[in-house]
């Protein structure tokens, strides 16, 4: 299991990934979730993974070496190729397709999980940045405006700070916190997750550099905003009323 999430906003775009990848108890290891498609002058195009690892590896390898030309006499297909992102992210459904039907029938006969989904952000040229979920039959949604917030993998844990504290207006720096905040919830309760994290942010304005960076085990931010958001939690918690039905009832709580 993984956890990955996309954050589209006005002020740019946030892509998060954990590396932890688990087979079994007995076969937990470390795995780059966020992958480098594309990176030129023109564009930059990420692509965030989950699900079954031999799967996710044969769509990498088909986008690398580019996929069949349409005509003889044409070159193979390839990310840098594409004129917009909606273009990417059909080519990138197609090579989920072509992997699927080259793989799953020997998967699923063998009792192997073999389903994977897919984030794909980026910007191509002078276009808008956009942001695609990629499902495992090769179609796709992209994220917009109401919900602006994309996961794959194990995301029961950290939606629900999502929904309540991300909107499209939000700062980028916020929303980098609020992500990760999403991120510390989910390690907390799903052991399949876990650091290093891979963040990158790119800004919409693209005269602002992109920025890249893995959050380590011993990373300073990421423990003090765990420790504060678990100490701020409690708080928060008990300057709650205690439920008035149970005094009614002559139930005395004790603190």
């Amino acid at each position: 299991m993984t956890y990955c999430v996309g954050i589209l906003l006005r002020e740019g775009l946030i892509m998060i990934s954990d590396t932890r990848t688990n087979a079994g108890i007995d076969n937990i290891s470390t795995y780059r979730k966020m992958h480098v498609l594309a990176d030129s002058d023109d564009r930059l195009i990420l692509c965030m993974s989950a699900g079954n690892l031999s799967v996710t590896q044969h769509v990498l390898g088909q986008l690398a070496e580019g996929l069949p030309p349409v005509a003889a006499d044409e070159p193979p297909r390839r990310i840098d190729h594409m004129p917009t992102m909606f273009r990417a992210a059909q080519l990138v459904g197609e090579a989920v397709m072509t992997a699927g039907s080259e793989l799953k029938p020997a998967l699923v006969a063998a009792g192997v999980s073999s389903g994977i989904s897919l984030l794909l952000g980026g910007r191509i040229g002078d276009g808008p940045i956009r942001l695609y979920l990629i499902y495992d039959a090769g179609n796709f949604i992209e994220c917009g405006a109401d919900t602006p917030f994309l996961q794959i993998g194990a995301t029961a844990y950290g939606k629900p700070i999502l929904d309540r504290a991300m909107t499209y207006e939000s700062a980028l720096d916020e929303a980098v916190k609020v992500g990760l905040l999403s991120f510390d919830s989910t390690i907390r309760s799903d052991l399949s997750v876990g650091l290093p994290f891979d963040m990158v942010v790119m800004p919409a304005d693209p005269e602002l550099p992109v920025i890249r960076r893995r959050i380590e085990v011993d990373d300073a931010y990421f423990a003090d905003l765990s420790r504060r958001w678990s100490m701020l939690l409690n708080e928060s918690r008990a300057t709650i009323p205690d439920p008035p039905f149970l005094a009614q009832a002559g139930i005395v709580q004790r603190h």
